[in-house]
C-alpha cells in the first residue's frame, strides 16, 4: 500500500504543470548616495560613506524607487567618494557621499509565473 502511494506521489509530481523557470526583467541604474549627516575628518567621512551597510541600504532604495517588485540583483560599481567642506565653521572636517553607484535591479516579468489567468 505504501509503495503504491509512493508511485502515485512520484507520478503526480512528475506530471504537474509547474515550471521552475522564472523570467526576469533587468535594469541597470546609476545614482548617488546622500551625504552623511555629521562632519568628520576626511578619512573617517570616506570610511563612513563607503560602509557596506550604507551601500546596501541605498542600492535597495534605488531599486525600490523604480516601482513595485524591483529588487537588487547585484552592485556592479561602488562609485567614488566625493567630499565637501562643512559649512558650520572653517575646519578640516568634511561631509562625504558616493557618486555614480551602479546597481543592477531585477523584477519578475509579468505573466511568466501564472500571474495572468488563462495564459500559460
Amino acid at each position: 500500500m505504501k509503495l503504491k502511494s509512493l508511485y502515485l506521489l512520484a507520478a503526480l509530481s512528475f506530471f504537474s504543470g509547474s515550471t521552475l523557470a522564472t523570467e526576469y526583467i533587468y535594469r541597470d541604474l546609476m545614482a548617488n548616495t546622500l551625504a552623511s549627516p555629521s562632519c568628520a575628518p576626511e578619512a573617517e567621512a570616506i570610511a563612513e560613506a563607503s560602509k557596506p551597510f550604507n551601500l546596501k541600504k541605498y542600492s535597495r532604495l534605488f531599486c525600490q524607487s523604480q516601482g513595485y517588485g524591483w529588487h537588487v540583483e547585484k552592485i556592479k560599481d561602488n562609485g567614488k567618494p566625493v567630499c565637501t567642506d562643512c559649512t558650520a565653521a572653517k575646519s578640516s572636517k568634511k561631509e562625504c557621499h558616493l557618486e555614480d553607484v551602479v546597481v543592477t535591479c531585477k523584477r519578475i516579468k509579468p505573466g511568466s509565473v501564472g500571474m495572468l489567468p488563462g495564459k500559460s
